[in-house]
């Protein structure tokens, strides 16, 4: 077998000549932090396609649907904007311009000869995370080892997303292994952040946030096993949802750890904009995914749910805020975000209290000793086909290496043990509920708390190698106690507004080092976005409140 080294020098080969020669452009130097407004001013995008690619997904759904954009031509400007995204923040893995195209102009003719759509998704471009298998290409999730190795049928939302009417159209990149809060593998290297490329895009589903960020992409799917749509989002300043398990079709997907079936991985979509979001979960769910995953939960889109019978039909809603979780105080711009949403609901007429958070710390340990039972194993027995070296870091090539690895730092747990673990999630699981029930008698509606508002991760978007096991706590907990949360955007890290803060009592010398991470220029410019948390397979409730939160922000600007 050819050194590791070989097969990525070929893999990069082959990937730079499937870009179309006409759509290279020259990028601004590093130097240049902020790259967002770069796709409209490089010249190779004309006014058309740059209206078609800053169209909300509803509406580009309304055009194609009655054939006043075309699927070719709205194909082609989300492709030419995604590959100048590639171009700026090296987001891409997949790229097959001709593949889709074809597709495309099958739904135009489709629409031509009988009038009417494929499905509700009719023509719209969506990119995939590269762990959703499509037929005849690789998935590497960032591994070496699995270069050459070509699908032989689609994951089964892939083949949901094509009979709704979708147009794959590229696939993106994430960490090795996928088990890293950021995105840099040995085969495709490190994906940056476009509001300040000397910060990380986040991960696993780090390409998708950036590509979806820079308009490449009107709709991206990523998997989120514990943040990995979340943490994303919330660098990249994106609508996200982290669905419960079961709700999208899992089945047929490569990923990390699989036959872990405790805390399972889910795919859910990144957007621009909250109806997206809608968009995505309705045609999902509408299509029935549990005649084709046995995992996938028995339920179609709820449109009582969606409209909060059980919530008061979203009048006077209480709303919790989690202001910390007993471990990590957020930084300045996220305390900030919090109290900007707290004065923006009370603004709309809603409740807000506050959120006691319970054993945060302990379900954080726990899930990691879940994943870490074999994780190490298994990075270990994939990467031995060729050899190549298991990331321990993301630092830059000259900075620190002393930083702690995100890794599995032992061989594991014993079978008996990791019953315990489960047994002890079981329990916190219903202390939690028990909790969350308990809080009717402080709401003044006589429901407990419709939704908690939290942090997605305490910090913004960090510089590259900071976001190891510092720290996705934040978003590990939902997915250890399954519950949907939607991420939206709030604002963005004013230097004048978030200055350093005094020190503050600090949890541990954990929290501290967090709190001396922390330096407003080092973290200029980047979004900041916080979590909406609602209760086990409530995606619809989720996504209606926070169209109201997004709803109260804008009214109170």
């Amino acid at each position: 077998m050819p050194h590791w080294t070989a097969l990525v020098a070929e893999k990069k080969q082959r990937q730079l000549e499937s870009i179309p020669q006409e759509w290279i452009v020259t990028p601004p130097s590093d130097s240049t932090l902020d790259v967002s407004a770069f796709p409209e001013s490089c010249g190779l995008l004309n006014a058309r396609e740059i209206e078609i690619t800053n169209t909300p997904v509803n509406v580009l759904l309304e055009k194609l649907a009655c054939a006043t954009w075309t699927a070719v031509d709205v194909t082609t400007a989300f492709y030419k904007r995604a590959i100048i995204a590639h171009q700026l923040v090296n987001c891409l893995t997949e790229i097959f311009v001709d593949r889709a195209l074809v597709r495309a102009a099958e739904l135009d003719d489709y629409l031509k000869n009988t009038g009417k759509v494929v499905g509700p998704l009719h023509g719209l471009p969506i990119s995939l995370k590269d762990q959703l298998c499509i037929k005849g290409l690789e998935t590497t999730i960032g591994y070496v080892s699995w270069i050459g190795q070509y699908a032989d049928k689609n994951a089964v939302l892939v083949d949901v997303l094509i009979e709704c009417g979708a147009v794959p159209f590229v696939r993106t990149n994430v960490p090795q292994t996928l088990a890293w809060p950021e995105s840099f593998n040995n085969v495709f290297g490190r994906t940056t952040n476009p509001y300040n490329r000397s910060l990380t895009s986040g991960g696993s589903s780090g390409g998708e946030g950036a590509l979806v960020a820079l308009k490449g992409s009107p709709l991206g799917v990523g998997s989120d096993l514990g943040g990995s749509v979340r943490i994303l989002s919330a660098f990249c300043g994106l609508y996200g949802l982290r669905p419960s398990y079961g709700r999208v079709p899992h089945y047929g997907a490569r990923g990390t750890l699989e036959g872990q079936d405790s805390v399972l991985p889910v795919f859910g979509p990144m957007t621009n904009s909250v109806v997206g979001v809608k968009v995505f979960m309705k045609a999902i769910v509408n299509a029935k995914p549990w005649l084709k995953d046995p995992l996938a939960v028995r339920k179609k889109w709820d449109e009582d749910e969606y409209n909060l019978v059980d919530h008061g039909s979203g009048k006077d809603l209480c709303f919790a805020i989690m202001w910390d979780d007993g471990v990590v105080v957020p930084h300045p711009p996220i305390r900030r975000s919090l109290e900007i949403v707290k004065a923006g609901l009370q603004k709309a007429g809603h409740n807000v209290i506050d959120w006691k958070p319970i054993k945060h710390r302990l379900l954080g340990d726990i899930t990691r000793d879940i994943w870490n039972a074999a994780s190490a194993e298994e990075f270990m027995i994939t990467t031995s086909v060729t050899g190549e070296p298991i990331i321990a870091t993301m630092e830059l090539d000259d900075a620190d290496a002393t930083v702690t690895s995100f890794r599995p730092q032992n061989g594991g747990i014993t079978a008996y043990q990791l019953w315990q673990v489960q047994k002890l999630r079981q329990d916190i699981r219903k202390e939690y509920l028990d909790h969350w029930e308990a809080t009717a008698c402080e709401t003044g509606t006589g429901r407990p708390v419709d939704a908690i508002i939290c942090p997605a991760a305490p910090f913004a978007a960090t510089p590259h190698g900071k976001n190891r096991s510092v720290y996705v706590d934040y978003t590990i907990v939902w997915n250890a106690l399954d519950y949907p949360a939607a991420v939206f955007p709030v604002t963005t890290v004013d230097s004048t507004l978030d200055g350093k803060a005094p020190p503050h009592a600090f949890y541990d010398d954990f929290d501290k080092d967090i709190y001396e991470m922390y330096d407003p220029e080092k973290f200029k410019n980047a979004p900041v976005c916080l979590q909406l948390v609602g209760r086990t397979l409530e995606e619809e409730a989720v996504i209606r409140m926070t169209e109201i939160v997004d709803a109260a922000l804008l009214a109170a600007k």
